[in-house]
């Protein structure tokens, strides 16, 4: 993250940093451990608007993927050994 970024921006991509290949996580899940629980909106956020973090290993609190952007996902997440179903990733 870059210096002037704030403390939830660091926070946010400490955590994004720590994820694996085929590790997934929910937008709460990230905001929780980046110690602003609640703030998966911002999360999301910060996704949208940040570059070089590996967006696609995030999903919403039902598995879903990123609307618009299902189809590169599913590919991303795929190539890591993750399922996805009908636009939802499942377990197994």
């Amino acid at each position: 993250m870059a210096p002037d970024g704030t403390p939830f921006e660091s926070a946010v991509a400490e955590v994004l940093g720590r994820l694996s290949s085929g590790e997934v996580v929910t937008y709460g899940e990230v905001a929780a451990e980046a110690g602003h629980p609640g703030a998966h909106r911002a999360v999301g956020r910060f996704l949208r608007d940040s570059d070089g973090w590996p967006w696609w290993r995030v999903v919403t609190s039902t598995g879903r993927l990123v609307p618009g952007l299902e189809i590169e996902q599913a590919e991303r997440l795929g190539a890591e050994g993750v399922r996805v179903v009908d636009g939802r990733v499942v377990a197994g």
